[in-house]
């Protein structure tokens, strides 16, 4: 069962003074409260999306086999199991800057709350550095030859204006591209539906499990550990806490559904993917692998279609890693854990500019200069250890009541 804390007290409603919060958790904030409920869901959904199956479908079934479906439910499962964690302390304190607010406020300890912040940071980075180099280097291809460097270092300054602008533009952003990409997953489905009533699906390799070289244990683990960094996109929503209205109500509700929603998608794409197409065929594909798929499913289809849609997909993963990173350094700066000047708020717009530019020149630089693999791979382990502490950081601040009402995780 999961428990709501009852408040102490119940403050008045309406304006309060500085750090006080209202009876529904709400904190005075220099940026714009517009995210309900709806638009919540879709930058979760967005957010796990992202490219996570449109890149990792191939790898994964080269580490498990035709159970492709297996290592992404195991996946969910385990980050639903985190998920609980943030939610409790999102409902606690609705302000920006998410693991490493809350590692700072359960230990105090300057240097580690810096550390996560800067695997945080790291992370959303890298995701959009490697979505731009991706954009340019692979599914414009389709479409037009140009210098992946150059495009990457375009798409990214593209996706800083749309930031500057405001939270209301970015989200609305994300709702149509969420849409979109959420489209080629739906036609991926679709074909495999087809392919069913066609007679064409071999559901025997769904019980496949990869022993060539290991335990079948080892490979489900190693898979699992894959096709979880494809699920965490879910804790990048809670640095929105400050643009969100009514946090400690709106945030359980939307995060769980956009979490099983996506969970459903992926476990479905997978289904479709092994019985489709020979899992041989599917590792050799790599981040192609969903094209395989729609050769296999669909031949008549116009691969330029799923291009189109693969583009958009990579588009929004970086706008919201790159909105993420930028209220994470905002977050941070109030707490004085970093510079002041990354606190400074546009007066018209609402939106931490300084910030902004301080993520988008670390975010150009490596999308137009440098390999980000290593980097990433580096930075999604740390996030296991960001996600340990923050399990952890949850049970320690059971001691620091608040005066508003919010989720109680189990414990």
């Amino acid at each position: 069962m999961v428990a709501v804390s009852h408040p102490l007290s119940e403050p008045p409603s309406g304006p309060t003074r500085s750090g006080a919060t209202t009876s529904t958790g709400e904190q005075p904030t220099q940026l714009k409260r517009v995210l309900g409920p709806k638009l919540l869901f879709f930058f979760v959904l967005g957010d796990i999306l992202g490219t996570g199956i449109y890149a990792l479908t191939g790898s994964v079934a080269g580490k498990v086999g035709g159970a492709l479906w297996l290592p992404f439910m195991l996946a969910f499962l385990v980050a639903f199991l985190t998920a609980f964690s943030y939610l409790e302390l999102v409902g606690k304190y609705p302000k920006a800057a998410g693991a490493a607010l809350y590692t700072q406020k359960a230990f105090g300890i300057q240097f580690l709350t810096f550390m996560v912040c800067f695997t945080v940071m790291s992370s959303g980075i890298t995701s959009a550095s490697s979505a731009a180099r991706a954009f340019g280097g692979t599914y414009l291809k389709e479409f037009v030859t140009a210098p992946t460097w150059a495009v990457a270092i375009a798409f990214i300054l593209l996706i800083a204006y749309v930031n500057f602008r405001g939270v209301s533009e970015s989200v609305k952003a994300n709702v149509v591209l969420t849409c979109i990409e959420l489209s080629g997953l739906v036609l991926i489905i679709g074909i495999g539906a087809y392919a069913v009533l066609q007679g064409r699906a071999d559901f025997s390799r769904l019980t496949e499990i990869n022993t060539a070289d290991t335990t079948a244990l080892l490979a489900v683990t190693s898979a699992t550990s894959l096709a979880f960094f494809a699920m965490v996109g879910f804790e990048d929503s809670v640095n929105m806490a400050e643009e969100t209205k009514d946090p400690a109500r709106v945030f359980p509700k939307a995060m769980l559904l956009g979490m099983g929603a996506a969970a459903l998608i992926y476990i479905l794409v997978a289904v479709a993917s092994s019985s489709l197409v020979p899992t041989d065929v599917l590792a050799g594909a790599g981040s192609g692998a969903l094209f395989e798929v729609v050769k296999a499913g669909a031949p008549a289809f116009p691969p330029e279609v799923f291009a189109a849609i693969g583009l958009l997909a990579v588009g929004n993963s970086a706008l919201i890693n790159m909105m993420m990173a930028s209220r994470l350094l905002y977050g941070m700066s109030n707490e004085r854990v970093l510079p002041k000047f990354l606190a400074h708020v546009h007066p018209g717009r609402r939106t931490p500019w300084s910030a902004i530019l301080f993520t988008t020149a670390i975010a150009a630089v490596l999308a137009g200069s440098l390999d980000v693999t290593r980097l990433g791979s580096t930075t999604s382990l740390l996030l296991l250890g960001v996600f340990c502490i923050v399990n952890v950081a949850v049970l320690v601040l059971r001691r620091d009541r608040v005066q508003h009402q919010h989720l109680r995780a189990p414990t």
